[in-house]
């Protein structure tokens, strides 16, 4: 089907007055709430950014880790307590059956310290520094990629606000070329073919335009979510207000790879890396040395008996006894022929036996005083513990054979130093050639916009004549529609061209790590 066939069958498809049923588009952008600069929004991101923030919460546990390594200077500290209950009943240990007729309340308490010393000690120290070192590099590595999406996210918001003025434009040029067809056509110099092509193209512009505006804001959405933040208002209503302006490119290749590799943050958690690796090979080889260790304690315990009858009724018993046994020894003494024991206080006799054995006057119960300070002994739970002995100890041991768990440890750990090593020579060589293709892509993107410029004023001239053509009747409006859109896409291509040299720089930026604008 041929180009004036299809003009023809949208003609009698549409009908004349299909345009002016729906609303009209605005023209002009709405006046904005709330304004945008790239500064505030890298502040923001580097407030709220999820990813970024994921990344920051490395830094506590590295510095715990650092602290830990010291503490293991530090002797170690412990204090332990407990209580407990016993049942009565018999129970047997190493052979032997020990009864306890009534329940028992028991407490126990403790300090320990504890100190070892090893070459582990002294290496771990290192390799802890150096791991918080590589976190704080990959944090500035973190930022220097949040930065480098924060921009690259607002430029790309920046040109398709540009590409919906760009489409705005149009609808307007292709507002301009229906007027004209249709004074043209009231005065019988044209045709309604070439009017309801113009309405045609109107309304593709208009739905282009729409389809522009959505692109605008998405990418909106986009940097916000990239930001950590809520829109903080209709995201219709926000401008983005940072200027970019082109300046030609006068930065040297040289300078800018020497300070790639001074400051490039990818390179700086590397180069971390690599000194936690050779750390980690030192604290392996510190399972050859010999290791100290010092341990120091004291213990207390209470046991206290619930049933006090039993207790009671116990040392009665033994009391009465010892009172039995008392008077049968004093009977023995003053059968001796002299009726004493030389040497011995009252000549070894015990004036009172049931004094002595804690009984009262009847020999039959337990003086009140023995009563007391049994009661009394009894009632030690929880606190009025009985001390154990203070103990120390130390320990000096050697390694001599492990199953060669140490040669392994001492092998990975400098497979892994190689490992990062030739990660950080391949870096080293990424790093280079990212500077050196991305400033010239700088270099290429510069020229490209003065060509875009050109084509962009000469398909301006050639919409321009082909208005004055069909103005006076010598063109037609297949003329005029082919300008238009040479123009559209002319104007389109230099904002790439303009967005494309902006996103080049930023690109040239993460590689060398440092803003250069």
């Amino acid at each position: 089907m041929t180009r004036w066939s299809l003009l023809l069958a949208s003609s009698l498809v549409l009908p004349a007055g299909a345009a002016s049923q729906q609303p009209p588009l605005p023209m002009e952008r709405p006046t904005p709430r709330v304004t945008l600069t790239l500064g505030e929004a890298l502040e923001q991101a580097r407030r709220n950014s999820p990813t970024y923030r994921i990344t920051l919460n490395d830094a506590g546990p590295a510095q715990w880790g650092v602290r830990t390594a010291y503490g293991a200077f530090v002797p170690s500290l412990s204090l332990s307590s407990g209580m407990g209950y016993t049942g009565p009943g018999s129970s047997t240990f190493g052979g032997a059956t020990f009864n306890q007729s009534s329940p028992a309340l028991s407490s126990s308490y403790g300090i320990s310290l504890s100190w070892q010393l090893d070459g582990g000690t002294f290496a771990q120290t290192g390799q802890e520094r150096a791991n918080r070192r590589a976190v704080d590099a990959e944090i500035t590595r973190a930022g220097v990629d949040l930065h480098s999406e924060i921009t690259g996210q607002y430029l790309a918001a920046l040109e398709t606000a540009a590409g919906t003025d760009v489409a705005r434009q149009q609808v307007l040029r292709n507002e301009d070329f229906l007027t004209l067809a249709q004074a043209r056509y009231q005065v019988g110099q044209a045709t309604l073919l070439e009017v309801r092509q113009a309405e045609v193209l109107k309304g593709q512009s208009e739905l282009a335009l729409l389809r522009a505006e959505q692109a605008e804001n998405e990418a909106k959405l986009t940097l916000f979510r990239l930001i950590g933040v809520r829109s903080p208002a209709p995201v219709q209503e926000v401008a983005l207000v940072d200027p970019f302006t082109v300046v030609q490119p006068a930065w040297e290749l040289e300078p800018l790879v020497r300070m790639a590799e001074d400051q490039n943050p990818a390179l700086h958690a590397l180069r971390a890396r690599e000194d936690a690796a050779s750390a980690a090979v030192r604290a392996s080889r510190s399972g050859y040395l010999p290791s100290l260790s010092f341990n120091a304690g004291w213990r207390g315990f209470t046991q206290e008996f619930t049933n006090t009858n039993i207790l009671l009724d116990s040392r009665l018993s033994s009391a009465v006894g010892t009172a039995r046994n008392c008077r049968f020894q004093n009977e023995i003494i003053q059968g001796l022929p002299a009726g004493q024991l030389p040497g011995q206080p009252n000549g070894g006799l015990v004036a009172d036996c049931n004094a002595f054995a804690g009984l009262d006057g009847s020999g039959e119960a337990l003086s009140p005083a023995a009563r007391q300070s049994l009661l009394d002994g009894n009632s030690v739970f929880p606190f009025n513990f009985r001390s154990q002995p203070f103990s120390a100890s130390v320990t000096v041991s050697l390694p001599i054979f492990n199953g060669f768990s140490r040669e392994l440890r001492v092998a990975q750990s400098r497979a892994q130093e190689d490992d990062a090593r030739e990660s950080l020579r391949a870096r080293e060589l990424q790093v280079r050639t990212d500077v050196e293709s991305r400033w010239l892509a700088v270099q290429t993107a510069f020229r490209s916009i003065a060509v875009q410029a050109a084509n962009r004023e000469a398909a301006r001239e050639q919409l321009t004549l082909a208005q004055d053509r069909y103005r006076v009747g010598v063109g037609n409006s297949l003329e005029v529609s082919d300008a238009q859109n040479a123009v559209q896409r002319a104007e389109g291509d230099y904002v790439t061209a303009v967005y494309g040299y902006h996103r080049a720089i930023a690109a040239l930026e993460a590689a060398v790590g440092r803003t250069l604008r």
